[in-house]
Protein backbone atom coordinates (compact mmCIF):
# COMPACT_ATOMS: atom_id res chain seq x y z
CA UNK A 1 0.00 0.00 0.00
CA UNK A 2 1.60 3.34 -1.39
CA UNK A 3 1.57 6.63 0.28
CA UNK A 4 -1.06 7.84 -1.78
CA UNK A 5 -3.75 4.61 -0.77
CA UNK A 6 -2.97 5.54 2.82
CA UNK A 7 -4.24 9.31 2.26
CA UNK A 8 -7.28 8.17 0.39
CA UNK A 9 -7.90 5.90 3.26
CA UNK A 10 -7.67 7.84 6.18
CA UNK A 11 -9.44 10.60 4.46
CA UNK A 12 -12.25 8.44 3.55
CA UNK A 13 -12.51 6.88 7.04
CA UNK A 14 -12.32 10.18 8.46
CA UNK A 15 -14.92 11.92 6.31
CA UNK A 16 -17.31 8.70 7.38
CA UNK A 17 -16.99 9.96 10.86
CA UNK A 18 -17.32 13.24 10.83
CA UNK A 19 -20.10 13.00 7.92
CA UNK A 20 -18.25 16.00 5.86
CA UNK A 21 -16.83 15.16 2.08
CA UNK A 22 -13.33 13.81 2.03
CA UNK A 23 -12.37 16.82 -0.61
CA UNK A 24 -12.50 19.31 2.36
CA UNK A 25 -9.95 17.02 4.19
CA UNK A 26 -6.61 18.63 3.42
CA UNK A 27 -2.79 16.61 4.83
CA UNK A 28 -2.59 19.74 6.83
CA UNK A 29 -5.39 20.00 8.59
CA UNK A 30 -5.48 19.08 12.77
CA UNK A 31 -7.96 16.96 13.61
CA UNK A 32 -9.15 18.73 16.88
CA UNK A 33 -8.51 22.63 15.53
CA UNK A 34 -9.67 22.20 11.77
CA UNK A 35 -11.85 19.64 11.48
CA UNK A 36 -13.59 19.38 14.74
CA UNK A 37 -12.87 15.88 15.55
CA UNK A 38 -12.73 14.71 19.55
CA UNK A 39 -11.93 12.35 20.94
CA UNK A 40 -13.98 9.83 20.15
CA UNK A 41 -13.82 10.28 16.40
CA UNK A 42 -10.14 9.71 16.54
CA UNK A 43 -10.76 6.50 18.26
CA UNK A 44 -13.08 5.24 15.58
CA UNK A 45 -11.13 6.50 12.80
CA UNK A 46 -8.23 4.21 14.64
CA UNK A 47 -10.34 1.34 14.80
CA UNK A 48 -11.50 2.11 11.10
CA UNK A 49 -7.79 2.19 9.84
CA UNK A 50 -7.03 -0.78 11.78
CA UNK A 51 -9.90 -3.09 10.43
CA UNK A 52 -9.02 -1.90 6.99
CA UNK A 53 -5.62 -2.97 7.34
CA UNK A 54 -5.96 -5.82 9.29
CA UNK A 55 -6.75 -7.65 5.97
CA UNK A 56 -3.33 -6.13 4.37
CA UNK A 57 -1.14 -6.49 6.98
CA UNK A 58 -1.20 -9.19 9.78
CA UNK A 59 -1.38 -7.73 13.61
CA UNK A 60 -1.56 -4.13 12.19
CA UNK A 61 -2.02 -2.37 15.56
CA UNK A 62 -1.60 1.94 16.32
CA UNK A 63 -0.34 2.34 19.84
CA UNK A 64 -2.59 3.65 22.46
CA UNK A 65 0.30 5.55 23.39
CA UNK A 66 0.70 6.90 20.29
CA UNK A 67 -2.50 8.54 19.60
CA UNK A 68 -1.72 11.83 21.33
CA UNK A 69 1.04 12.34 18.73
CA UNK A 70 -1.14 12.27 16.01
CA UNK A 71 -2.49 15.41 15.49
CA UNK A 72 -3.03 16.08 11.65
CA UNK A 73 -4.16 14.44 8.80
CA UNK A 74 -0.40 14.08 7.89
CA UNK A 75 0.70 12.92 11.09
CA UNK A 76 -1.87 9.54 10.73
CA UNK A 77 -0.80 9.22 7.31
CA UNK A 78 3.00 9.30 7.82
CA UNK A 79 2.37 6.58 11.29
CA UNK A 80 0.58 4.08 9.10
CA UNK A 81 3.25 4.15 6.32
CA UNK A 82 5.88 3.63 9.17
CA UNK A 83 4.26 1.12 10.36
CA UNK A 84 3.06 -0.62 7.03
CA UNK A 85 7.06 -0.19 6.20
Amino acid sequence: MDRDEVVTLVKDRLAEILEIEPGVINEGDAFAEDLDADSLALIELVEAIEEELAERSVGFRIEDEDLEDLRTVRDAVDYVVAKLG
